[in-house]
């Protein structure tokens, strides 16, 4: 849970980045869910060299900070964000076929499904269970993303990382220490920040390439609900579905507010349309309480609290 009550140095921040400082901007637009209050400040980064600039300078000005890719898997709380919100839109993508491993670099803010498809169209192989998920590659890598038995450790070649003590640098997947959903950087977020990454492929046969791209995709549609979420609620506990459990508990289509368990699948909540985070968290602490009463079982947020939930602890 990201807090992030600190005043910001408004007047360092000023002085630093200029007309590229928006203040007091709604956050909702800029999240899947569209929900959330407003950011404090706000830069938007185009370039993994304007990201890594960017972040260095609000280090300098000891300034707290969240970086906002596609916005997925994240609710942003109504109070907003005391913190600078730094939009990743840096979105270059290069494919090496040269080699007898071919690879994808990608800039941090680049869409994750987006470089999947691209690779199947190219005849290469590996990314087909990526071509569905939403978010950035930074996202990506930070929560290990995974979906129909792949994820991003199986992937991953290097990532550059811009550490806070240790500049740029490249890092491995043992480096990342890769887990379920999970990461050294998603463990410890104030440590790094992902600026590329470089995933290996395979050569492969464009039409089952897209079949299989295809499948995946249909699996999805049926099966995840359209419209604004934050994709997957909880983490799946061990030999389990969080989604099997809430609706074993009664809470499918379960609302509050604008803001419901989804009908389709219980472990996506949805916005009806004008929800609020308050909203969402009621489901959530609804979930999480009757999942333990009935079954035991304690589940774990997927998605990341983002501002001020001070008023919920």
């Amino acid at each position: 849970m990201q807090a992030m009550t600190t005043s910001l140095p408004f007047q360092a921040l000023r002085a630093a980045f200029g007309d590229g400082l928006q203040e007091s901007v709604p956050l909702a637009r800029y999240t899947s869910a569209r929900i959330g209050g407003p950011a404090a400040a706000l830069l938007t980064v185009h370039l993994a060299d304007e990201l890594a600039a960017t972040i260095q300078r609000l280090w300098e000005t000891d300034a707290p900070y969240f970086i906002l890719g596609g916005g997925s898997n994240v609710l942003v709380s109504d109070a907003g964000v005391q913190a600078v919100v730094v939009l990743n839109r840096a979105k270059s993508v290069r494919f090496d076929e040269s080699g007898d491993t071919p690879t994808v670099w990608a800039e941090s803010g680049a869409s994750f499904g987006g470089i999947a498809r691209q690779a199947g169209q190219k005849g290469l192989s590996g990314l087909e269970w990526a071509a569905g998920i939403p978010g950035t590659l930074g996202g990506a890598v930070v929560g290990n993303a995974g979906a129909h038995g792949g994820e991003v450790a199986d992937n991953l070649v290097l990532a550059e990382i811009l550490h806070h003590r240790e500049g740029r640098q490249p890092w491995t997947a043992e480096q990342l220490a890769f887990g379920y959903r999970s990461s050294a950087l998603k463990r410890d977020p104030e440590r790094a920040v992902v600026l590329s990454a470089t995933l290996k492929l395979a050569p492969g046969m464009p039409e089952a390439i897209e079949e299989k791209m295809d499948s995946f995709l249909a699996y999805r549609r049926q099966t995840q609900p359209p419209g604004a979420s934050m994709g997957s609620m909880f983490k799946n506990p061990p030999g389990d579905y969080a989604g099997r459990l809430i609706e074993a508990a009664g809470l499918k289509g379960h609302q509050v507010g604008a803001a419901q368990i989804s009908e389709l699948h219980a472990n996506f909540f949805v916005n009806l349309g004008g929800a609020s985070a308050s909203d969402v968290y009621a489901l959530i602490d609804t979930a999480r309480r009757a999942v333990n009463e009935q079954f035991g079982v304690q589940l774990e947020l997927e998605i990341e609290l983002v501002g001020d939930w001070q008023q919920f602890e």
